[in-house]
């Protein structure tokens, strides 16, 4: 006789707008819990405290503290895009694009800095999530460069490999300005000099023209 087990079937999508705000709301306080303890000190009561719910009601939507660690990262990545879309759609171009959405990233991680905690946590507890969520994301980039080439904004390249590239110089700005050193405290336009010294990078390059040089 096998002595394998199943993993618990995932509860799934809440049928009640009810529910659906309880979910979200679980997933705020997860994290806050995960930013604040880390994955492995924190447990499902110091969510579910946090939540302002019974221990039960966690369980009638995740069913357990890794599915809800998944579900927070996948979410997370959701709600970045979407805040990071919505500021751009006025740019008149990719270049413009590139700026405002530079600028709203290092403001939202400032305003939400357990999003780092959170997957940095989930690097270690189940790397393929941590990886899918800069894949989404590179996807999205990618396809939105390849776009901006098609329609005469930026020259034609290798946008795969640019999106990563730009995903990481804006991973480590927004560590070193909007969290280490703690910018947006500073008040409204802390961030400019930060998006000034980058849109001199993507419109110039590092070369130098035919002026400097002389």
């Amino acid at each position: 006789m096998s002595t394998t087990t199943q993993a618990p079937q995932s509860p799934g999508a809440p049928k009640t707008a009810r529910g659906a705000r309880t979910r979200a709301k679980i997933l705020v306080a997860a994290e806050e819990t995960f930013g604040s303890l880390g994955y492995h000190r924190a447990g499902v009561t110091d969510i579910t405290r946090a939540a302002g719910v019974a221990q039960g009601t966690f369980y009638t939507y995740f069913t357990s503290k890794e599915e809800i660690l998944r579900e927070l990262v996948m979410d997370l990545g959701h709600k970045l895009r979407a805040h990071l879309a919505a500021q751009v759609i006025s740019s008149g171009d990719r270049l413009e694009a590139e700026e405002q959405g530079l600028r709203a990233f290092l403001q939202y991680l400032a305003d939400h800095p357990s999003l780092y905690r959170v997957l940095q946590e989930a690097q270690f507890v189940d790397e393929a999530i941590y990886q899918e969520y800069y894949e989404t994301f590179a996807r999205g980039y990618t396809d939105m460069l390849n776009a901006a080439a098609r329609k005469g904004e930026i020259r034609a390249g290798n946008n795969q490999h640019r999106a990563w590239a730009l995903m990481g110089l804006s991973h480590f700005l927004g560590l070193k300005y909007a969290l280490w050193d703690q910018r947006a405290k500073q008040g409204d336009g802390a961030f400019d000099p930060i998006v000034e010294t980058i849109s001199d990078l993507f419109r110039n390059g590092l070369a130098l023209n035919g002026r400097d040089k002389g």
